[in-house]
């Protein structure tokens, strides 16, 4: 195993090139499987140990770079002479250059500057390489290489070099792919894996063949990863999450760590998957609603100014841990650093209704309870009086309170608000986790008050994980580079919300809304095998849309807007605009990551009823109209009880 170097070995002594100083480094973000969300500090670097790499990555570098490393001082006097052969006709003395000079060169350039090739720099930079192996051994030096050299595209050393080119680190790479990188050092545009891959791939077999003929690997092994096609990840090895770089950096910071000075890899719960996918989905929606006949906000292209842009925000978390698997800020990064998901505070719409049902359901109103889709017209404190009304100007008159959240009908949901009352549904609101504010008036039945998508999606995690609220979490733990954890995290511990039989009932109206209801674009794009369920929102003016779906075990929800509310386009609604996001994020998923049923808590009754009339179906009741309700223990048809649900039945208050 290799020593580290000592106080005295390493320094940072610019004026003595014989010394191996300590590189600038950044801060690695990965992601649940390792892949590279992103990297903060002062240059593209993370240093690892050589015992941390295969022995086929420094054997490549030694290979094509300095064939007798492990026999010369420092200076190979047989190279040189061969070069001086070579070079006795033009006077400027080439090549012959040792893995140890150029080390020297590499980390001292204002002392040694290579691209002065005369016989004077040539001469110092001997010397400083003979001083520099008098001082550290050979494993010292080449591990000093291997995490100083240029790679090219800002990237230095071989561990960002293999994270950017391979998508993985160093300490992973094949031999076809370690030769792969041993190719750029010669030149690193010229031998780019992803610009030039046909010159990589010629000078990688070269690299193979020096390898095979000095005897690091077989011959059989060189003719196997010679015939390796050479495969780079995609996006130069990151899955696109700067607004997860930027919390968990400042979530870090928060923690007593210095993440900017570099040096340390940060673990944290996202799931590539998902971010690629909700990535795409709010691309992909974005560029769609602006191509529509009648759009008259312009089209916002890349590095656009944001403050005229239709933005958006895209959340999924696991709703048992509350472990974050998605989070997308914004449309464009580059152009908006604003992260909406975390920062933005919009109204939710009706979105908001479930905490509404909730409250209804927890005070003994059933589902099937008949409210009244009519007008309502409340006096206000302040003498005003409200009348809410519903996105298609009609009243639709007596129906099921299943059916009226299905249907998102407005009047209902403000007078379930008011019989439960509002402080009963914002202190639910808040046990499940959501930390603004809720209103004490009508309209937050409505989702008047503003919420912040993150916590809002959080918040939602209590209906499908039966009555638990969590909180997210980014960060599971932080590490050197040598594996050493110096920061851990666990999942949050759930909190009790709501009655789970609640839970229950909620959700599965909620299924309803997506079977059938606001919600049907997201249901079409899930796959029918997996159990989903979800609420759309439009605020006024559709201003602002939303859809928060579930599994049986992600949450994800969806917002469109523009950072300084205006109408979206007349008709915008949450059912055809986010909810379509959110479906692509969860069929994006694999299905065997999540359970595949809700199962039913105890104290539950299940009665089969008619769609219709919210009474015990017979023989007579249609097919497509009879369907399963769930009660709470003692409120189901027929219980011996006296429950307000019953006084839905005279019509709903005010006038």
């Amino acid at each position: 195993m290799l020593v580290p170097l000592s106080a005295s070995q390493l320094s940072a002594q610019p004026s003595d090139p014989s010394r191996i100083i300590e590189a600038p480094q950044v801060s690695l973000v990965l992601a649940q499987n390792g892949s590279l969300l992103g990297e903060f500090g002062a240059e593209k670097r993370l240093s690892v140990p050589l015992a941390s790499l295969p022995r086929h990555v420094g054997q490549a570098f030694v290979a094509v770079e300095d064939k007798r490393f492990y026999q010369h001082d420092g200076v190979d006097l047989v190279g040189v002479a061969a070069a001086i052969k070579d070079a006795a006709t033009s006077g400027d003395l080439r090549g012959a250059s040792t893995i140890t000079q150029l080390l020297v060169g590499n980390m001292h350039p204002d002392i040694i500057d290579r691209r002065d090739r005369s016989i004077s720099r040539k001469l110092r930079e001997q010397q400083a390489a003979r001083e520099m192996e008098k001082r550290y051994s050979k494993a010292q030096i080449l591990e000093a290489f291997l995490n100083q050299i240029p790679f090219g595209r800002g990237y230095h050393g071989v561990e960002m070099a293999a994270r950017h080119y391979f998508g993985k680190p160093a300490a992973q790479l094949s031999v076809a792919e370690a030769a792969s990188l041993a190719a750029m050092p010669k030149s690193p545009v010229q031998y780019d894996p992803v610009r030039n891959p046909a010159r990589n791939r010629e000078r990688r077999n070269l690299v193979l063949s020096l390898m095979r003929d000095q005897g690091y690997i077989t011959p059989a092994q060189a003719t196997a990863a010679q015939n390796e096609p050479l495969r780079v990840a995609p996006n130069l090895g990151v899955v696109h999450a700067p607004w997860v770089v930027d919390v968990v950096r400042v979530q870090a910071e928060r923690a007593g760590l210095r993440v900017q000075d570099g040096g340390l890899i940060v673990h944290t719960t996202i799931d590539p998957i998902a971010q690629q996918a909700a990535v795409a989905a709010l691309a992909g929606t974005l560029a769609e609603v602006e191509s529509r006949p009648g759009w008259k906000h312009g089209r916002c292209a890349a590095g656009a100014g944001s403050s005229t842009c239709l933005q958006g925000a895209v959340v999924a978390l696991d709703a048992f841990s509350g472990d974050v698997r998605a989070l997308v800020g914004g449309r464009d990064y580059s152009s908006s650093t604003f992260n909406r998901a975390v920062d933005a505070n919009r109204q939710p719409g009706s979105s908001f209704k479930p905490f509404v049902y909730a409250a209804a359901v927890a005070q003994g109103i059933t589902a099937s309870s008949l409210v009244g889709d009519t007008a309502l017209n409340l006096l206000l404190p302040e003498g005003r009086y409200y009348a809410p009304t519903n996105a298609d100007g009609t009243f639709l008159g007596e129906m099921t309170m299943r059916e009226a959240l299905a249907r998102s009908r407005n009047p209902v949901a403000v007078d379930l608000g008011q019989r439960v009352t509002i402080d009963s549904v914002a202190i639910l609101a808040e046990r499940a986790g959501l930390r603004t504010p809720v209103a004490r008036f009508p309209s937050s039945a409505l989702g008047a008050s503003v919420v912040q998508p993150l916590d809002f999606v959080a918040a939602y995690a209590m209906f499908a994980n039966g009555g638990m609220g969590v909180e997210p979490r980014f960060i599971t733990r932080v590490e050197d580079p040598t594996g050493h954890v110096l920061y851990e995290t666990r999942p949050s511990t759930p909190r009790p919300a709501v009655d789970p039989r609640v839970a229950f009932v909620v959700r599965d109206m909620m299924r309803d809304a997506v079977e059938r209801g606001t919600g049907t674009a997201a249901r079409r794009l899930v796959p029918s095998s997996v159990p989903l369920a979800g609420k759309t929102g439009t605020s006024n003016d559709n201003a602002d849309v939303w859809f928060v779906g579930m599994t049986p075990s992600l949450v994800a929800g969806a917002w469109l807007g523009f950072d300084t509310p205006r109408t979206i386009t007349p008709g915008a609604a949450g059912g055809s605009l986010a909810a379509p996001i959110v479906g692509q994020l969860l069929s994006a998923v694999p299905v065997s990551r999540s359970a595949q049923t809700w199962e039913a808590p105890a104290g539950l009754v299940s009665v089969s009823l008619d769609r219709l009339t919210g009474r015990d179906a017979d023989d007579l009741t249609p097919p497509d109209r009879r369907y399963t309700e769930w009660f709470l223990d003692g409120t189901e048809p027929g219980a011996a009880r006296s429950w307000p649900w019953t006084l839905f039945r005279l019509g709903p208050i005010g006038h």
